[in-house]
């Protein structure tokens, strides 16, 4: 059997379904005939517009920290949960600490409670590649060398999250995955403060605004599209090999922060060029970069989309959902 058809009328719970990756996972798991994707989301940081529509898909809007609405969805018998729901990003967590501790601490461990109750067949977690590392962590980041001198509440909450999937796997046998994502970009993402680079960039450039880079923009990043994190999500929910462990989910390759720009740009048509602006105090790594032997190892993992052909596709979401997201880009 191929992992796709290992989801064939089963029952999948995604909390945080509505974001850039929960709606582009959940999408790819009702096409693949799933009996029932079930979505989980607040919509503290994403939009009801941006979730996929389907006879077998079932949004609830909820929080992690709701006992009630955790019960409701759970009562559903999931085979699987992909745990993607957080308190984002690390801006957000500095100057909201307590709320990133409750959501990304106490809303884990209720997920990961109910989970081992309900005795799921797997639970993958939505961990940080661009967190768990820190400053004396050597490139590429391999696995077994993560850090814990780190610079913002997101970054610990998100190592706390993987403890805690550890715990109830080794107390409690949960058959868990840590997926350590790197810079995901794609279609679903929409601009905001406390949002990523790209669909920032984007907004701005259709505003034919200078693009804000943070140093001097030969700063690198691992930008990885999201259909490939998809691609990894699914074999991680299927594939034994993969339980227990953590895995990296990246490109594999680095990109500059100027080239992401300048792409941009080209592909807006925006004439306005950059403007260099002081980096931020939490923002002390110049490159990231992952190893994914592992990845290609345990789960055939293996990226396909080009940075620029990612970058594309995310122009092309804009146009076609620019008056929403216009109206809903948090600034």
């Amino acid at each position: 059997m191929t992992i796709e058809s290992e989801y064939e009328d089963k029952v999948i719970l995604v909390t945080g379904g509505a974001g850039c990756i929960g709606s582009n996972l959940s999408r790819a798991l009702s096409g693949l005939q799933a009996r029932k994707v079930i979505i989980l989301d607040d919509l503290s940081s994403a939009y009801e517009w941006n979730i996929p529509r389907a006879d077998n898909i079932l949004f609830v809007k909820g929080s992690i920290l709701d006992d009630e609405m955790l019960k409701r969805v759970f009562k559903e018998r999931p085979h699987y949960v992909f745990h993607l729901a957080a308190h984002f990003a690390n801006q957000n967590s500095v100057d909201n600490p307590e709320t990133d501790l409750l959501v990304n601490g106490l809303g884990t461990l209720k997920v990961l409670e109910y989970s081992h109750l309900a005795k799921v067949q797997r639970f993958v977690y939505a961990s940080s590649g661009c967190g768990v590392y820190g400053l004396d962590s050597k490139l590429p980041f391999k696995e077994d060398d993560i850090s814990i001198s780190l610079h913002t509440p997101y970054q610990v909450t998100k190592l706390l999250g993987e403890l805690y999937t550890n715990y109830f796997h080794n107390l409690y046998g949960l058959p868990i995955v840590n997926a350590r994502f790197f810079n995901v970009f794609g279609p679903g993402e929409v601009p905001g403060r406390y949002r990523n680079v790209i669909p920032n960039f984007f907004y701005w450039a259709m505003h034919k605004r200078p693009l804000p880079i943070t140093g001097d923009g030969t700063e690198t990043r691992d930008w990885t599209y999201v259909g490939d994190i998809v691609s990894g999500l699914l074999a991680m929910g299927v594939r034994e090999e993969a339980v227990g462990e953590a895995i990296n989910l990246g490109s594999g390759k680095e990109h500059k922060v100027i080239e992401l720009a300048e792409t941009v740009n080209s592909l807006t048509g925006n004439d306005s060029g950059v403007v260099y602006v002081g980096r931020r105090d939490w923002d002390v790594k110049k490159r990231l970069l992952s190893s994914i032997e592992k990845a290609k190892k345990l789960i055939g993992y293996q990226p396909k989309v080009d940075f620029k052909d990612g970058l594309a596709k995310v122009h092309e979401w804009f146009v076609d959902n620019w008056e929403r997201i216009e109206s809903d880009a948090e600034f």
